[in-house]
């Protein structure tokens, strides 16, 4: 007897083919001594539009909503059907003893086999490869310990949950804004409520009104210490020339520790996110070349939500670092079992170490230098310092001076690669500065500013809210 194997693509297929010994090519699959492997072209089977349920929605017309499915219809795309036919004939096959779900190890890849599987009419028992990288290591040990299909059920019915809202709220608020408009007008689950918060924030930047307010700016021995903000130009006028010529005295200097600990490793959402902020990148620039780096087997899988890894990876984090750093650290940051569900976070793999890195793409060039300088970001010292404030007087008037004094740089003595490194504009505190030291003559100057509108929306802020590619 054989066993089956589906991947969701033909890429994918060919690295497992190779690990598991299938080398055949046949059509439509891979052939071994005990196996076969095959691919479903990704998204081989979708939800059937409304029409297809029945004739009269060809139409639409407001008094039919809202279209409730009794039973849900599944429908293969026609430049899919080829695959689909081999997939339901080896489905159908009496020679396997069981299939193995080999699709991606995510809700959306169990939802690409299941609904295959259903189609197909299969009565194959179904077992699950779960692994988080291509590596072939990681591909022979995910067979050595496949799990049973029915324990990630509940991932199904959650994939099945979010289809069928997107389906309900998109088929049915289409069709009823349209009619109800006149225009053709598209609603989504995700979309609708994004563009309704885009909206609202554009209409508060165009309705905005800028309002000037004031400083007073003290210069001297090497000291610049400003005045809260005045809402009146007068009472800035006043304070300058009161103080302008005169002396100064250093009222306080107050110190506070900061310990600031390294970042953890990434997510998903939080690397795209800083894709965009350092390169530019969108989500989606970031997830494709992120998955094309995964299918070449130098990162791990990219859908994750976790940004630790568990203990058991321990050896192979710490071989990670010395290859990549020449130097060894302690990897107990980036380990916590509680917090690491189907995925732990994206690492590079050891595959990386070797590879040449400018026959890659410019953009994957960047995620995969970002995901390594990550990894090692996140096992350095904390970065220490002491934030200072500084309170000057002058004729009765507080000023205030803020400095920094690093005590040690830890993970940030590693710039982010292939950005232009930035100006550090975080004064020290002067060596002479003392409390009750006078400064004999000060300058004061006015400082006119206004305030600003909110931000425009940009893809870092909207993940920074909680709106994801992905929700």
């Amino acid at each position: 007897m054989k066993y089956l194997v589906i991947a969701e693509k033909p890429s994918v297929s060919k690295s497992i083919a190779k690990v598991i010994g299938a080398y055949r090519q046949e059509d439509g699959y891979l052939e071994g001594g005990d196996c076969v492997v095959s691919w479903c072209l990704g998204h081989l089977a979708e939800y059937a539009a409304p029409e297809r349920y029945d004739e009269r929605y060809e139409n639409w017309r407001f008094e039919d909503l809202p279209i409730l499915p009794v039973e849900w219809k599944l429908l293969v795309h026609n430049t899919k059907k080829p695959q689909f036919n081999v997939l339901r004939k080896l489905l159908r096959s009496k020679k396997f003893e069981y299939v193995v779900n080999a699709c991606d190890a995510g809700r959306e890849g169990e939802a690409i086999f299941r609904r295959v599987y259903a189609l197909a009419g299969s009565k194959l028992p179904i077992k699950r490869l779960w692994i988080s990288s291509m590596e072939d290591a990681a591909i022979q040990q995910g067979f050595e310990n496949l799990k049973d299909g029915a324990a990630y059920d509940n991932l199904f019915a959650a994939s099945e949950c979010r289809a069928k809202a997107d389906w309900l709220i998109g088929m049915n608020g289409t069709r009823a804004f349209t009619k109800k408009y006149g225009r053709k007008q598209t609603i989504g689950r995700v979309q609708t409520p994004t563009l309704a918060m885009l909206t609202e924030r554009q209409t508060k930047i165009q309705n905005f009104v800028k309002e000037p307010y004031y400083k007073v700016e003290l210069s001297g021995a090497g000291v610049v210490a400003v005045s809260e903000q005045m809402g009146q130009e007068q009472d800035a006028d006043t304070m300058q020339a009161a103080c302008d010529g005169q002396c100064a005295v250093v009222g306080s200097i107050e110190r506070k520790r900061v310990e600031k600990k390294p970042p953890k490793l990434y997510d998903l959402t939080t690397l795209q996110r800083e894709a965009n902020r350092y390169y530019g990148l969108t989500a989606s620039q970031t997830l494709q070349a992120l998955q094309e780096l995964y299918e070449e087997k130098l990162v791990t899988y990219p859908r994750t939500d976790s940004q630790f890894v568990t203990e058991d990876m321990r050896k192979t984090v710490e071989s990670l670092v010395l290859a990549l750093d020449g130097t060894a650290a302690d990897v107990s940051c980036v380990i916590n079992n509680s917090k690491v569900t189907d995925h732990h976070a994206i690492l590079p793999t050891m595959q990386s170490v070797k590879c040449s890195k400018e026959k890659l793409s410019e953009i994957k060039q960047r995620i995969l230098s970002l995901i390594i300088w990550k990894l090692l970001l996140a096992v350095q010292p904390p970065f220490i310092y002491e934030d200072v404030l500084v309170t000057v007087c002058c004729q009765g008037q507080n000023f205030t001076a803020k400095y920094k004094n690093v005590l040690q740089p830890g993970y940030t003595a590693k710039p982010v690669p292939l950005v232009e490194p930035e100006k550090n504009k975080d004064a020290s505190l002067p060596n002479d500065l003392e409390q009750g030291m006078v400064i004999p003559v000060v300058r004061a100057e006015k400082k006119q500013g206004f305030t600003s509108p909110p931000k425009v929306y940009t893809e870092v802020i909207c993940y920074e809210r909680g709106i994801r590619n992905r929700p």
